[in-house]
Parts: structure tokens; C-alpha cells; sequence
């Protein structure tokens, strides 16, 4: 299908980092209020981004196609890709292996997770108030916060790891010392996403996510 084209490269590499890479921080974002500001806070930025004009269309034109098209392009890749890791136990070849495995562990989080809460909230299952409420009762389930704890550090390392290797295939870091700088600057933005999505995720367990808050909207 893909032919593994120089065309079809440069498209996985570039909806990987805009937009889907631009979505992934918007979500950090989103998600962090729970912990930095509670319940209200992450309530209000929930509702401020479903207000946003034409969000149902923005969604699927601006994060679904592009993601739909990275992940099933990353599939193939994964599929067809190589790796040698058993055989040279380079540092860039176990990258290029982790990558391929955290974007499959991502794909399904991923859709698990759209299927979890944004397509509730589409289906009316979950009222879009009550979407705190539905993450505090997911996240209390123990196997389901270790599978989003899992997902969310594969999704973080797969994106972190991407951006290395879209400067790079870009021709933005082209020597390697600027390589092995890039390496440590997107292992720190990895480290610094992870802490602060799994701060996010704990976050939902505070009691005060069981039940709507007082200034919410309705």
C-alpha cells in the first residue's frame, strides 16, 4: 500500500509532530489542571476546548485523519522495519526498536482511551461535565492505572524519541554532536512529560474528582 516511499515518510514523519505531536501536549496540558488547579480547573479547560468553533470538525480534520494515517503508516513500518538489535547492540538501534514497540503499545492505548471517554461523551454515555467524575473511576481501578501508566510513558517515549529522529531525517541535526545534544534535550522532555502526565493521572484519584464541584458548569 504505502511502498515505503520517500513521500509517505516525510507525511508519518510530519503529522507526527504537527499535529499529533502538538495534540499530545495540548492533552498534558488539559490533563495537568486536574493536578496543578483540581477539579474546576481542569472542568474549565475541558469546556473551553469543546466550545472552540467547529471542534467536531477541528477533531477529525486536525487530530483523527492525521493520527489515523501516522498510526497505520507506523504499523507498517513496524511490520516491515528490520531491526538488529540482538545483533548490534548499538544505542540508536535500540532506540529504533523501542520506538517501534512504543508506537504499537500507543496505537492500542490510544484507542482504548478515545473509546473510554471521548467517544462516550459523543455517544451522550458520559455527560461532558461529568468527565472528571468518569476519569476518577477509571483511574481507581488498579489494572486500568497501571495500563494508563503504560501507555502514557510508551506515548510520551514514542513522541520524544520521534522528535529526535524527525530533526534528523529533516536535516536539522545533521553532525553528531548536535545529535547527542538532541539526544539528552528529548530524554529530558521525556522524563519532564512523563512525571508530569503520571502527576496528571494521580491526580484523578483525589475524592474531590467523585463528585462535580460547585463552580462547574452545567
Amino acid at each position: 500500500m504505502f511502498k515505503n516511499s520517500y513521500f509517505s515518510r516525510k507525511l508519518h514523519s510530519l503529522l507526527g509532530v504537527i499535529p499529533v505531536g502538538f495534540f499530545l501536549i495540548e492533552h498534558l496540558l488539559t490533563n495537568y489542571k486536574a493536578f496543578s488547579g483540581g477539579h474546576a480547573a481542569f472542568l474549565d479547560q475541558v469546556f473551553w476546548l469543546h466550545e472552540l468553533p467547529l471542534v467536531l470538525l477541528l477533531e477529525i480534520v486536525g487530530i483523527w485523519i492525521p493520527l489515523a494515517y501516522h498510526a497505520i503508516y507506523g504499523l507498517y513500518v513496524a511490520y516491515t522495519a528490520r531491526n538488529n538489535v540482538s545483533n548490534y547492540g548499538y544505542f540508536r538501534n535500540q532506540m529504533f526498536f523501542l520506538q517501534r514497540v512504543t508506537g504499537v503499545i500507543t496505537f492500542l492505548f490510544v484507542a482504548f482511551h478515545f473509546f473510554q471517554t471521548r467517544l462516550q461523551i459523543s455517544f451522550g454515555t458520559v455527560a461532558q461535565d461529568a468527565v472528571g467524575i468518569h476519569m476518577h473511576e477509571i483511574v481507581s481501578n488498579n489494572i486500568y492505572f497501571i495500563m494508563y501508566c503504560i501507555g502514557i510513558v510508551a506515548a510520551v517515549f514514542h513522541f520524544s524519541n520521534g522528535m529526535w529522529s524527525f530533526l534528523v531525517s529533516w536535516g536539522i541535526t545533521v553532525g553528531p554532536r548536535a545529535q547527542r545534544v538532541s539526544t539528552y534535550v528529548w530524554m529530558g522532555v521525556f522524563v519532564v512529560m512523563s512525571v508530569m502526565f503520571i502527576l496528571s493521572l494521580t491526580a484523578f484519584l483525589n475524592p474531590d474528582f467523585s463528585q462535580l464541584p460547585k463552580m462547574a458548569k452545567g
